[in-house]
């Protein structure tokens, strides 16, 4: 391992977490889709996997996403814990089109949860992949051409969810659905159709705050509405410029939305940060805040690093917000 001279990454991360804090008990991880994109081949950096590893936790993350090209099993559990890392969540993206899931969907599925039992992680991340079909309407998708999953096609989701969360809650490990723009799951409408459909003790929800905020939705308001049923947190900024173009139809696709960096580094976009923040503080959220960027006009490393310390400094205004309340009460 090769972290950076001086303080080392234990006492960055210590630093970074003061007792005073908001929101104590989560954990904070990121996505190394940053430095490799899973989705877009020439915006793969082609970073080894053992640099990422490091740079995650020199720059203070506890715990990440497995990422493209990382070990598996026993090798990535040694890789994690030599830096002291965290296997946070492992993605699982379902093949789908409008008629329903594709019919290797559900043994796509447990691949992913195999890896994430085995490398010793924590959530399996379910989302559906995205299709062309709808892909060209993300950011726009209350469009009334917008391609639309048929309902025979939820009756088939739902079954292969709870077939998953069993067998995850069976593993030790939770499942969460990640509604992503670009899919069949991208609306308010369609996340709360999802909902209505599913057991809320084997299915959680992974808000993506920047995708609901692209899929047209409030995502201070979902995670008031919603409560404990978001198990899940992925924090997303949202530029506005780029957003608004999707939305007028004048940069159609989610592709090109991400090669336009749609998604920029946490605090300079349209996200209500600090709104979500202090929501989960009030209901004492507990689970893993995941900062991802899907691509950058920075280097990963530094836009990874933007986004972990203006996450603490958010958590440290509003710890200190909380006891201030407190005192006076």
């Amino acid at each position: 391992m090769n972290l950076a001279s001086g303080r080392s990454a234990p006492d960055l991360r210590a630093r970074l977490r003061r007792p005073s804090d908001a929101l104590g008990g989560a954990s904070i991880g990121t996505v190394p889709i940053l430095w490799n994109n899973v989705d877009v081949e020439e915006l793969r950096l082609g970073t080894d996997p053992d640099n990422i590893l490091d740079e995650i936790a020199r720059v203070g993350y506890e715990g990440t996403q497995l990422g493209l090209g990382f070990p598996e099993g026993a090798a990535l559990r040694s890789a994690l814990a030599t830096r002291g890392l965290r296997l946070a969540e492992v993605y699982a993206a379902l093949p789908a089109t409008a008629a329903g899931l594709d019919g290797d969907a559900l043994e796509n599925g447990r691949e992913r949860l195999r890896l994430l039992h085995d490398g010793g992680g924590e959530v399996l991340c379910v989302a559906l992949d995205g299709s062309g079909e709808r892909e060209a309407f993300a950011g726009r998708a209350s469009d009334p051409a917008t391609p639309r999953f048929a309902d025979s096609a939820w009756a088939g989701l739902v079954a292969v969810l709870h077939t998953l969360a069993d067998e995850a809650i069976d593993a030790g490990h939770r499942l969460a659905f990640h509604p992503h723009a670009g899919t069949f799951i991208e609306t308010p409408v369609e996340v709360e159709r999802l909902l209505d459909a599913t057991d809320a003790q084997r299915v959680g929800i992974c808000l993506d705050v920047g995708h609901y905020l692209v899929g047209g939705g409030d995502p201070v308001d979902a995670l008031r509405r919603l409560g404990q049923r978001v198990t899940h947190v992925h924090l997303k900024d949202v530029d506005p410029e780029v957003l608004a173009a999707m939305r007028s139809g004048a940069l159609q696709g989610f592709g090109r939305a991400i090669r336009a960096r749609i998604f920029t580094e946490l605090g300079a976009g349209a996200l209500d940060l600090m709104g979500c923040l202090r929501v989960l503080a009030e209901r004492g959220y507990d689970g893993w805040l995941m900062v991802e960027q899907d691509s950058s006009w920075s280097p990963a490393p530094e836009a990874a690093a933007i986004g972990r310390r203006v996450l603490a400094h958010a958590l440290e205004v509003i710890g200190h917000e909380r006891a201030a309340v407190g005192s006076r009460a």
